[in-house]
């Protein structure tokens, strides 16, 4: 697990790793979420969250409209009180998506740290990504038995990246949030929820913006380093559509040494590859999203200290409701559900890359000279808190562990060498086939080892209830 999502602050315990874990400033500014002094998970910042854009103060100060307001440039007085009114009348789901839009779109528009702008997509590069996935797709027929799985292939500038893939954004966020922003109400009785009605309401607006101010943060700065719809080893782009992003990808290859246009077919192959998977796995797509949801119904909070709170306040002080509130909050725990559930989302990616690892490396290795450096690269990338692992780890508290990746790149291949191509790729018929986490630990065990053929048992259980059914609308044999 990663730092928690949100920008929710840690509960109490020992750093993970000694001393070389994540440790909390004794000044009250620990890691993520602002700081903890006072006994507050938050620190004074009862969201965690920093200042919107424009806005010059951090979270921090007693008063957090001070922290939003207080070095913000006159000039920008009316759109950051256009924002707040945005923030306080958002009456919609868990996410303020047309926030994280705007937010997003303001972020790529600010360019990358090197002084990249983001630019629109001309013809000649939208022909060379063409080709280059033309060719990718040419390459693959010969090295798995899952038939291509790009309709089309389309060239994006970042801004089209954000607007293509945020519905996807909104399916893995919104259950996360969701947990979330209930959670304060879950602990309130009843009595005191109609009390707090008012301030709930209130606080639920403006949750709903702070997350999307975090995501549009998050997805903005992911679009000015992603290479393709893929790079986070889920679908996120349109269903049958491989996209490369040519200003991306030509920052990417900068300094490798390597040809420009084996650049781009290296990450073209990752891409139809990836496409390949999703299309042709009918299953995988809701199993991966579908962990995302199992974690977070295994969101709980340590309500104890609200709990506490709420008991001591007096009815004819209303007022001391907020305070509490502000005061206490709550901090999320590990759950035996969460833990489930993100070691099978995990795995399922592991496995995921592992497979597209293994079947680009057995195309490219024979035709492209820079293959091995091209692969060792892209695995480094990853390893070093590449943008999967920082999206995820902002987002919904997933860290992917390099370690898998490579261990799950070596039983594809392994499973290549021992049963070939049609029964390596046969194994996506059915998650019961797939290899678990503990087959990541031996993978030469699992090779060799006899598998049931889910197909036949998916048809026989599928004639059986055929001939269950009435043969007529009204139930009569």
């Amino acid at each position: 697990m990663s730092d928690t999502p949100f920008g929710f602050g840690l509960p109490p315990e020992e750093p993970e790793n000694g001393d070389e874990g994540k440790k909390k400033d004794p000044a009250g500014g620990g890691q993520g979420s602002g700081g903890q002094a006072g006994g507050n998970p938050f620190g004074a910042n009862p969201f965690g969250f920093g200042g919107l854009p424009g806005m010059g103060g951090q979270g921090g100060a007693d008063n957090p409209f001070a922290a939003m307001f207080g070095s913000l440039n006159p000039n920008d007085l009316g759109a950051a009180f256009q924002q707040l009114g945005q923030m306080l009348s958002y009456e919609g789901g868990p996410v303020n998506w047309d926030m994280a839009k705007q937010i997003a779109r303001q972020v790529v528009a600010q360019g990358t740290a090197d002084g990249t702008k983001d630019a629109s997509v001309g013809p000649a590069e939208k022909a060379a990504v063409e080709e280059a996935v033309r060719l990718a797709d040419l390459w693959l027929d010969g090295v798995t038995s899952l038939p291509s799985g790009a309709s089309t292939a389309v060239a994006w500038s970042r801004a089209e990246w954000v607007e293509a893939t945020l519905p996807a954004w909104q399916q893995l966020v919104d259950p996360v949030a969701e947990r979330v922003g209930s959670a304060m109400g879950d602990v309130l009785p009843e009595e005191m929820q109609a009390m707090a009605g008012p301030l709930i309401g209130m606080m639920r607006s403006m949750g709903g913006a702070m997350f999307g101010q975090q995501i549009g943060q998050a997805v903005g700065a992911l679009a000015g380093e992603v290479v393709g719809s893929t790079d986070v080893g889920l679908p996120l782009g349109p269903a049958g559509r491989a996209a490369l992003l040519p200003l991306n990808i030509e920052a990417f290859g900068k300094d490798l040494g390597v040809p420009s246009d084996e650049v781009r077919l290296y990450l073209a192959l990752r891409e139809a590859a990836h496409q390949r998977l999703f299309a042709h796995v009918p299953w995988l797509r809701a199993h991966l999203f579908g962990a995302v949801e199992g974690y977070a119904r295994g969101i709980k909070v340590d309500t104890s200290k609200l709990e506490e709170a709420v008991g001591q306040l007096d009815p004819t002080h209303p007022e001391q409701l907020q305070e509490a509130l502000q005061q206490g909050m709550f901090q999320p725990e590990d759950t035996p559900e969460q833990k489930a559930a993100l070691a099978r989302l995990e795995t399922a990616l592991a496995l995921v890359e592992g497979w597209v690892d293994a079947v680009v490396h057995e195309a490219a290795k024979s035709r492209l000279t820079s293959a091995d450096a091209l692969r060792e690269t892209l695995r480094r990338r990853r390893a070093s808190g590449g943008p999967a692992e920082q999206t995820f780890a902002t987002l919904i508290g997933l860290e992917l562990r390099p370690r898998r990746l490579r261990d799950a790149a070596r039983l594809w291949a392994s499973l290549t060498d021992a049963r070939g191509v049609d029964g390596r790729d046969g194994l996506w018929e059915h998650p019961d086939m797939l290899p678990t986490a503990t087959d990541l630990d031996d993978p030469d065990g699992f090779v060799h080892r006899e598998h049931l053929d889910f197909s036949e048992l998916d048809k026989m259980l599928g004639e059986a209830a055929k001939g269950d059914a009435p043969e007529d609308g009204d139930g009569k044999e």
